[in-house]
């Protein structure tokens, strides 16, 4: 199946101000990504807070370009078109849900001017066909005809992907969609967007620290890491089945209640993205690390299950249990 959105090789490198008036540190952003988003599929996003997940993001959606490498738009080559081709290619196909819907959305605007806004941007339809769709809009992600300007956290956030599939997206990418929202909302929100996704059949990029939340969502798991992809894992096999350390050491954290277990321990130095560490950016925390990680990073291994690799010189055992790792990490602690 062809590819909606595809990156190669894509690296993100930003300039920050460092301790001096003119000088600016580079920040290693995203490095060397490779990733297709297929119809119809669900992809979670997980790392750590810096690991790149919302830069991927805003790649996947044109919202920010490549410092080099390149982002195929059904097979054409996003940043080569032409401006205006550009944005009616990548806005009328594909939707954001950005992390905190209070400052999203714009409160000047009222919430039919919000979900109208889209088509009147891409001249869709008539006016009368526009206000049709907001009410169809309204009704398919569950918010009042009646509806206040003064919105809860969940009615905001329903408004968000409401806008996100005005214009009928073959893709929508959430990134932390319920990280501003309280516990009880959550599950409200999650629920909406499975039961668009299969009613719509959208492909979905799912971007969270709620890891647990993604691998039950997602139909296959990518594990960042500094700005690195490290690991693709079929979501039934990324709790007891992943290759790469660091993706065992990110969902030892959360177990599961039926089977708890101490997390695997990461000792270290957590390493900066102005000065990323020679060869793998993991070795800093890894308990399996030596000299042979600090020389290269490794290149993509495939694993025995079909879309699984990961990016690893010494990777973790198919048949090795995470209470095994949480052991041997234990007694490799100076």
């Amino acid at each position: 199946m062809s590819a909606l959105v595809e990156l190669s090789d894509a690296h993100v490198v930003h300039k920050a101000r460092s301790g001096g008036l003119f000088t600016r540190d580079k920040v290693y952003a995203l490095t060397g990504a490779d990733l297709a988003i297929t119809p119809g599929e669900t992809v979670g996003v997980v790392g750590e807070s810096g690991c790149g997940k919302s830069t991927l993001a805003k790649v996947l959606v044109g919202v920010e370009r490549p410092t080099s490498g390149t982002v195929a738009f059904r097979g054409r080559d996003l940043w080569t078109m032409p401006s205006a081709e550009r944005r009616a290619a990548v806005g009328g196909s594909i939707g954001m849900i950005f992390q905190d819907p209070s400052t999203a959305l714009n409160r000047r605007l009222t919430i039919r001017q919000i979900l109208r806004d889209p088509m009147d941007v891409h001249d869709r339809g008539s006016r009368a066909e526009r206000e049709d769709r907001v009410r169809e809009l309204m009704s398919l992600v569950g918010l009042p005809r009646a509806l206040s300007d003064a919105l809860s956290g969940g009615q905001r956030q329903r408004v968000a992907i409401a806008r996100a599939l005005a214009l009928d997206p073959d893709l929508v990418v959430a990134d932390e969609p319920t990280s501003a929202l309280d516990v009880s909302v959550r599950t409200q929100i999650l629920n909406l967007l499975l039961d668009l996704k299969e009613r719509l059949g959208l492909a979905l990029v799912f971007v969270s620290h709620d890891i647990q939340t993604v691998r039950r969502m997602s139909d296959r798991v990518i594990t960042m890491y500094l700005g690195r992809i490290v690991e693709e894992t079929p979501a039934g096999l990324v709790t007891d089945r992943a290759r790469h350390p660091y993706t065992r050491a990110l969902f030892s954290a959360t177990p599961g209640l039926l089977h708890p277990i101490d997390p695997i321990p990461l000792v270290g130095p957590v390493p900066s993205a102005t000065r990323p560490p020679s060869g793998c950016p993991f070795r800093t925390r890894c308990w399996k690390a030596d000299e042979v990680c600090a020389r290269a990073m490794p290149a993509f291994s495939a694993a025995s299950a079909a879309g699984h690799r990961f990016r690893c010189h010494h990777p973790v055992e198919e048949n090795e249990s995470t209470r095994d790792l949480v052991r041997h990490s234990e007694s490799k602690e100076p």
